[in-house]
């Protein structure tokens, strides 16, 4: 899979907690909806008792976003957080399981669905930030990306039948599996099928059902997708002695690998950043959730900052007060950006909006520093992972450091060897990092840990402006974050089974907010 910064790194605008947890299962829930023509009367999903999800399921948002995503609601939808309630109370029956499965992957879904007339099965993987991969359905090991048409044809016939009418199409990719004597073909395109193809794949001989599954990503892919560079040493070579700044390679990876107009690259991440700013306001305001640690915060940090109250600390305050401004409307189910999980949400954003403000910097500015953010973020998820239960919360806040660290340098025009230097040093100062949310919830220390890595992100770019040496280059350090994160123990690895997740006050707070969900679910009749 080609990562597009869209797609996998900033983004996507959703609700919840958890992108990994909720906007990741959304998408898998839609595809499951597809799967059964969105008619399901019964789902059983199963968590294997060895990986994340038995302990984080319903408190960082696997279950929203999964039901969210059967209903067929998007990641944005206002009604997401009572989801679970919706679709029981819709006549659906629903289960959840816990099972020694064995899967490779500590976010696995397992989920079997079924109606009056037909069943499937599919299982599918969260691997961080929104981002997800179905590896089976119905027993045909396959891959999902989401970012294409999928048209899948179930034969008892010949194979090569389907894919010699296929061939006549229109398409990307045809891929015929078994499994044991059952076939089926599946058909990637940039768009969906017409009647006509479907017809003529349905008559043809053996075939017994065919089903079309719609992206769930913003930008498509395809078979001619390409990215220029999928290394940082890859982009310096591409541009040799003369490379353009950070933000203008990004514009050309996300216009060679989305089909997209540099323009409209632009024009993309200034939405977003419209979004991130409305959500920095409304933080700011006030924000009110019952299922939550910490209560609005970040209205008396600006008090106390307009009284003159704090300590002088020059944009470090700003980049405080917008980091647990969004933090806040993250934990109370406001919309917000995965950038690059929702774990991490406030650390990338939050410094370079205050910067910008701090700065009287413009709007096209920011987005210039977003886009070389979102270019540090690709070599990320391309050769590690944005999964804290796969590499701990160095692979959240720490990546979220390094990329917020490139994009700094790259608002004051920064050539790119400083913008690549810093993310470097950002990056290497945050090796180890676990995560261990106190009382499952992505609040404590989560927001300690995104302001640390937004004043981090600082720091490294003044030190690469000033021409601090990185000693190891980037590529090499992502390689090491790697390694290191998959070395931590499971229980520090966003299971809620080790660090600050099993104090007595942590355990304290579990349980006195899931009794008050338990009090709210048995008066409300939810199932």
């Amino acid at each position: 899979m080609v990562i597009s910064i869209f797609n996998d790194v900033i983004g996507p605008v959703m609700r919840g907690p958890s992108s990994s947890h909720c906007a990741a299962a959304l998408r898998i829930g839609r595809l499951a909806r597809d799967l059964m023509g969105g008619e399901i009367r019964s789902v059983l999903v199963e968590f294997d008792r060895a990986g994340a999800l038995p302990t984080t399921h319903e408190t960082q948002g696997s279950d929203m976003g999964l039901f969210g995503g059967l209903l067929g609601w998007d990641a944005a939808d206002e009604r997401l957080p009572d989801s679970p309630q919706v679709i029981r109370s819709s006549g659906v029956d629903v289960a959840i399981e816990y099972v020694d499965a064995g899967d490779p992957h500590p976010n696995t879904y397992r989920v079997m669905l079924a109606n009056d007339n037909e069943s499937h099965q599919l299982i599918a993987i969260s691997t961080g930030g929104g981002m997800m991969q179905v590896l089976e359905i119905d027993g045909f090991e396959l891959t999902i990306g989401g970012g294409d048409w999928e048209t899948l044809v179930y034969t008892e016939g010949d194979a090569q039948a389907v894919v010699q009418i296929v061939g006549q199409l229109e398409i990307d990719e045809v891929h015929a599996v078994s499994a044991g004597d059952r076939q089926l073909v599946q058909i990637e395109s940039r768009v969906p099928l017409g009647e006509a193809s479907l017809a003529s794949l349905n008559r043809c001989e053996g075939v017994t059902a065919v089903k079309t599954l719609a992206p769930v990503l913003p930008v498509l892919s395809g078979k001619d997708v390409r990215a220029p560079f999928t290394t940082c040493s890859d982009m310096l070579s591409h541009y040799g002695d003369e490379p353009p700044l950070l933000w203008q390679a990004a514009v050309d990876y996300e216009s060679s690998r989305g089909g997209l107009q540099a323009d409209e690259v632009v024009a993309r991440m200034v939405e977003i950043i419209r979004i991130l700013r409305r959500s920095v306001e409304q933080g700011i305001a006030g924000t009110q959730y019952e299922d939550r640690i910490l209560g609005h915060q970040s209205g008396g940090f600006k008090a106390k900052l307009d009284a003159g109250v704090l300590l002088p600390a020059g944009v470090s305050n700003r980049i405080v007060l917008y980091v647990t401004a969004l933090m806040e409307v993250k934990s109370s189910m406001g919309v917000i950006v995965a950038a690059p999980t929702a774990g991490a949400c406030a650390a990338l954003p939050g410094a370079l909006i205050a910067m910008a403000d701090e700065l009287g910097l413009s709007e096209d500015v920011l987005a210039k520093g977003m886009l070389a953010a979102g270019m540090i973020g690709t070599f990320v998820a391309t050769h590690s992972t944005f999964a804290a239960e796969v590499a701990g919360c160095q692979a959240e806040c720490g990546a979220a450091a390094s990329m917020a660290a490139a994009g700094l340098v790259t608002m004051t025009g920064g050539e790119m060897k400083y913008a690549v230097a810093a993310a470097s040093m950002a990056l290497q100062s945050s090796l180890g990092l676990i995560c261990d949310p106190v009382g499952s919830r992505v609040e404590v220390p989560c927001l300690g840990k995104n302001v640390l890595a937004a004043t981090n992100a600082v720091s490294c770019a003044n030190m690469a402006l000033a021409d601090f040496d990185p000693v190891i280059p980037l590529d090499e350090v992502i390689a090491a974050a790697d390694r290191v994160g998959k070395s931590l123990p499971r229980e520090l690895r966003c299971t809620a089974l080790g660090g600050l997740a099993t104090t007595p006050t942590s355990l304290d707070i579990l349980n006195r907010l899931d009794t008050g969900k338990a009090g709210c679910a048995a008066s409300c009749n939810c199932g």
